[in-house]
């Protein structure tokens, strides 16, 4: 179980020892492939560590904004609900210092708003900016850790599903994620 006491230097040595930097985020919809930045080291160890441990087969992509965002890595189902516990609690610092830009296939970290003056990122939720636009105002308040290098189409589908409150789908959009080469 990761402690925040201990995170930093976790998975700066995690990072070390699992180079990976490309992942498939699989759906009913198609696949979206995303490569993970280098120069957001703490970021890209928590995704390829959680994608190891299996952590997003399950979730969904919870949250559809259509012309905006689409959100993954939550669920109302209990085993989410364990397997964070099991992870631990802590938050990851943001790296806003690599510079990248929520600009049309961002891969973005999740945030708690709520007394998080550091802009710590989620360890569990991303999300991908489908906007042709961009999303520039969340630049510096959220941490771009990756790009879709394949699947925007999909993304594009994912986004135009109809949602209830809290821009929750109707229909579950379950997710399966794996590293790839």
């Amino acid at each position: 179980m990761l402690v925040q006491e201990k995170l930093i230097p976790f998975l700066t040595e995690y990072g070390k020892k699992n180079p990976e930097n490309k992942f498939r985020i699989s759906t009913s919809f198609g696949d979206i492939d995303v490569l993970l930045y280098n120069d957001t080291p703490l970021h890209r160890a928590n995704m390829i560590l959680l994608i190891k441990e299996g952590y997003f087969n399950g979730t969904f992509f919870h949250r559809v904004a259509d012309g905006f965002v689409i959100q993954g890595g939550n669920s109302d189902n209990k085993e989410t609900s364990i397997k964070r516990n099991n992870m631990g609690s802590y938050l990851i610092p943001s790296e806003f210092d690599a510079g990248h830009k929520h600009s049309r296939g961002a891969f973005s970290a999740a945030k708690y708003a709520e007394q998080n003056v550091s802009k710590a990122s989620s360890p569990f939720e991303f999300f991908i900016v489908q906007s042709e636009r961009g999303a520039h105002h969340l630049d510096n308040d959220h941490t771009v850790y990756g790009r879709v290098i394949k699947g925007m189409e999909v993304v594009d589908e994912i986004a135009k599903q109809p949602i209830g409150e809290g821009e929750w789908p109707l229909i579950n959009i379950p997710m399966t994620v794996e590293i790839i080469k």
